[in-house]
């Protein structure tokens, strides 16, 4: 035996040839048992992810579309806000303008009001000096001629005290 010295890497074709029909069976085992699978796997999975992505943009551009009609909804709001602000503020001016103009008109009808008892009251007061003067004018032609007035003669005195005034209305 001390003789003898033991091959530790030997290579024998049948052991290369059985090794490499080994890897062989090996490998056609692991396409069809573990390859396949896992490719259909990930052939799913890829699938699945590219719905997703489809999804998502199908989303996206939902959302983008929704935001677009908000935007243009709130531009409408905006613009019909401001005609709103417009049309109160015109309405407001012609409230304003006819405030205005039924003082205006309430202070003529004053106006002619006032003159009207103003007219009124110089009339009342020119009946009054008139009556005054007319029971003067009696009192003292009765004191001047000394005999009794009658109503006519009163009348027509007073008429030619007033006209010789001139103060005949």
């Amino acid at each position: 035996m001390p003789g003898e010295v033991q091959e530790f890497v030997s290579l024998t074709p049948w052991t290369m040839i059985f090794e490499v029909v080994n890897l062989l069976i090996v490998m056609l085992i692991l396409k069809k048992f573990l390859f396949k699978p896992v490719n259909a796997v990930l052939e799913q999975r890829q699938a699945e992810i590219g719905g997703m992505y489809q999804k998502a943009e199908d989303a996206q551009k939902e959302a983008q579309a929704l935001k677009q009609a908000y935007d243009e909804r709130m531009s409408g709001a905006r613009k019909e806000a401001d005609e709103l602000i417009v049309a109160a503020q015109d309405s407001a001016r012609r409230r304003g303008d006819e405030i205005v103009e039924d003082a205006r008109d309430e202070a003529v009808q004053l106006r002619r009001r006032a003159e009207e008892d103003i007219e009124l009251q110089k009339r009342k007061a020119l009946r009054e000096a008139r009556d005054e003067l007319a029971d003067m004018a009696v009192d003292i032609a009765g004191k001047v001629v000394e005999r009794e007035v009658t109503r006519e003669d009163h009348d027509r005195l007073v008429e030619e005290f007033i006209k010789s005034a001139g103060d005949e209305p």
